[in-house]
């Protein structure tokens, strides 16, 4: 009888188990899309701890790898205010880590942080060379391979050499969109202006930085849209000037090849990827929305 017992607790036990050590196993094992990054070191920006990106990957389940460009980029910036604003839903869904690759280096990494007021669940590694971008396949820009100067191939790509959506993504920046979303840049607009970035009349804020009104709602017929004209360009003016130029000597990259080099990100649940982007120009990051959609 008590033999019998003794069976019957360990089967319940093992039953008990198996879930949690199926999550582990399939955490233990990253997608193989993912292979060509496994065996990279980046330096994480908070400690100087040097981590292997397939140890990184491998100690969750569903985690979002974000591989950046350099820090005063605009892709770079872009990517870091959706984050910021879509952070609680990316953790309502499910997302147990998000790691973010920065082409630049550990201090640049936190000053970019700073600025943007950043949660510390988003982990920055500083990787100045761009290594674990081109490893996952990113667009190395126009003509990478040429000897030219790299702000001659950036000039370029500024009208879509080498990078086809960027003039799509910079227009509908400036167009609006009835169907698109505009939360995530009234997030990034109102960080801005708390922290004293100019263009810094686009929206009303309380003392504690909450937005209180948005002038855009106002704008006739284009008021309801999801995404107003000149709502996402405003914000790109405020990066631009409040970022990239203000802050340039230490944002800026420290590796050419960095300049025209642009960034993507991918999704893992397991050993599965849910969601995988290349940025298609200047300005051409993942859609959030999607991303989501995904989960």
């Amino acid at each position: 009888h008590c033999h019998g017992r003794t069976i019957a607790m360990a089967t319940q036990l093992i039953m008990l188990l198996l879930p949690l050590l199926a999550r582990a196993m399939v955490a233990m094992a990253p997608p193989a899309r993912l292979a060509p990054l496994a065996d990279l070191q980046l330096r994480r920006a908070t400690d100087g701890a040097d981590v292997n990106v397939e140890t990184l990957l491998s100690e969750q389940r569903r985690a979002l790898l974000v591989l950046g460009t350099y820090p005063a980029d605009f892709n770079m910036v872009e990517y870091l205010q959706k984050l910021r604003h879509y952070a609680p839903a990316l953790r309502e869904k499910g997302v147990e880590r998000t790691l973010v690759t920065v082409n630049g280096s550990p201090e640049s990494c936190l000053k970019l942080s700073t600025l943007l007021d950043l949660p510390e669940e988003i982990e920055l590694f500083s990787d100045p060379s761009g290594a674990a971008g081109r490893a996952f396949g990113v667009s190395r820009g126009w003509l990478p391979d040429e000897n030219l100067s790299p702000y001659l191939k950036l000039f370029g790509m500024l009208f879509g050499l080498g990078a086809g959506g960027t003039l799509p993504s910079v227009i509908a920046g400036y167009i609006g969109n009835p169907w698109g979303t505009a939360d995530w840049i009234e997030s990034a607009l109102a960080q801005g202006q708390a922290a004293g970035r100019w263009p810094n009349t686009a929206l009303k804020l309380d003392e504690s930085g909450a937005v209180v009104s948005n002038s855009f709602d106002e704008l006739p017929l284009v008021g309801s849209w999801g995404r107003r004209p000149l709502e996402l360009a405003t914000l790109r003016l405020q990066t631009m000037i409040g970022v990239s130029l203000a802050h340039w000597k230490e944002l800026g990259p420290t590796d050419d090849r960095c300049l025209t080099q642009l960034g993507g990100c991918v999704l893992v649940d397991g050993s599965e990827v849910k969601y995988e982007w290349k940025d298609s120009g200047i300005c051409g990051t993942a859609n959030f929305e999607d991303l989501l959609k995904a989960l």
